[in-house]
Parts: structure tokens; C-alpha cells; sequence
């Protein structure tokens, strides 16, 4: 059968009825015995779903699997979001919060935990949830969950923000190098890393001939032009870049 799953409530160890109304052999059922074979799927439904915490569950995890679907985000970043949800449940965290909410913050913490960094304003429009109570409650599973996770890095979000734009690893490289000089004058500390990312990726892609106007860097990083000129014009100033525009 198929492996385990966190990301089915049940771990994928039930079975299930088909649809498909023919025997082992592929022989079409008679119809005298649909009426029975349907019976026997709606009740199959609902003891596979037999109590208030797994009907809990399955709406999370299914909200879970939308909004990663939705963000393209990888089957391991699913499966982290999954069990970080599945404690907050055993620890009665869900209480008096909303699935929707604590599905995306398990999601953000999931990201975050897996190297897959998403911004809060990416998981807020995947989940329909606003950006404060994702916020709210991510800060409150991770602090009673014990979570340890890093804050993210600029350079985290390089290569994704660089396929976005449709740039060549010279750009990439050049930003990486950028930020690894940044970081050393400690120009990144206290900023919000996609701005400083976002801004790295500005001069690298003008410096290697490839420019992108700031409104098309910052709509794939979404910031705002003034933070990207505000960064950049920081970087460039104290890092001695010379930038002809």
C-alpha cells in the first residue's frame, strides 16, 4: 500500500470504497446490488471520520494541502506543517483560534523549519488569513510547540526571487557576494530580509547588465519601491559600489 502520511488525518491507513461500482475481477456489479454497495460507502465515510477532533483533522490538513499546492511548496515542507499542526492539536492549542489560522501558521513555522522560506504576506493570500493573526499565532505555537527556528537569511530568498525576475546565476552569484559583504558590516542585522534581498538583487542585475526596474523587483519581493531604493542606495553608499543608472 501507500507509505504513511501526516498529511491525511488517519496517516493513510484506512481504506476506501470506489467509485467505479465493479467487483475484483472488473466486472461491472449488478444493479440490484448498487443500492447496498452505496450504502456501504456512506458509512465507510463517516466512521473513518468518527470523532470532533479527527473531523478537526481532516478539515486542517486538507486546508494544509490546499494552501501548499497553491504556494508549489515540496511534499517534506506538507509533511512538517502536517506534525506541527497535529501537536498543536494534542496540546490543545487549537482552542479558541480558528483551523484557518493555525493551519497557516503551522505552514509559515513548516516553511521556515525546511529552508523553504515564504513572507507572511505570501501564506496570509494563499490561506485567506490576514497577516497579523498569522503572525499571532505562529509567534504562540512556536513558543508552546518549543520550535526552534533560525530567522531567515536575505540570502534565502535569492534564487527564488531571481527565477521569478528571469535572471542568469551571474546575477545570483553577484548578489549572494553582495549580501556575504553586507552581512560582514552588519548592514543586514535589524531589516527585513526580503528589502535587503530584494535590494541586493537590484544593483547585482544592473552591475551585470541585466537590469530590472525596482517596480518589477519589488512586486516579485513584495515590498514597496521606497524600501528597495532605501536599501539599495544603503548598500551601494557603504559598500563603495558604483551604480550608473
Amino acid at each position: 500500500g501507500a507509505p504513511l502520511t501526516y498529511t491525511i488525518h488517519d496517516k493513510g491507513l484506512s481504506t476506501v470504497i470506489g467509485w467505479k461500482n465493479r467487483d475484483s475481477y472488473g466486472k461491472s456489479i449488478p444493479t440490484r446490488s448498487r443500492a447496498q454497495l452505496y450504502r456501504l460507502r456512506k458509512w465507510q465515510r463517516r466512521i473513518r471520520v468518527s470523532n470532533a477532533t479527527e473531523r478537526n483533522l481532516a478539515f486542517a490538513l486538507a486546508e494544509l494541502d490546499r494552501m501548499a499546492s497553491g504556494m508549489g511548496l515540496p511534499r517534506n515542507v506538507r509533511e512538517t506543517a502536517a506534525m506541527i499542526y497535529r501537536k498543536a492539536v494534542i496540546k490543545n492549542l487549537i482552542r479558541g483560534r480558528s483551523i484557518e489560522g493555525v493551519s497557516a501558521a503551522a505552514l509559515y513555522a513548516a516553511c521556515r523549519q525546511c529552508g523553504v522560506p515564504r513572507t507572511l504576506d505570501e501564506v496570509a493570500e494563499a490561506s485567506g488569513v490576514s497577516r497579523k493573526e498569522i503572525g499571532r499565532t505562529y509567534r504562540f505555537i512556536a513558543r508552546e510547540l518549543g520550535l526552534k527556528l533560525m530567522p531567515t537569511s536575505p540570502q534565502d530568498y535569492i534564487s527564488r526571487f531571481c527565477s521569478e525576475l528571469g535572471l542568469s546565476g551571474d546575477v545570483q552569484s553577484k548578489a549572494i557576494e553582495i549580501l556575504k559583504e553586507a552581512a560582514n558590516k552588519e548592514l543586514t542585522s535589524g531589516r527585513g530580509p526580503t528589502g535587503v534581498a530584494a535590494a541586493a538583487i537590484y544593483i547585482a542585475s544592473i552591475l551585470c547588465g541585466e537590469r530590472r526596474t525596482q517596480r518589477e523587483v519589488a512586486d516579485v519581493a513584495g515590498v514597496t519601491e521606497v524600501t528597495i531604493r532605501n536599501r539599495y542606495k544603503e548598500l551601494a553608499e557603504r559598500l563603495d559600489i558604483d551604480i550608473v543608472l
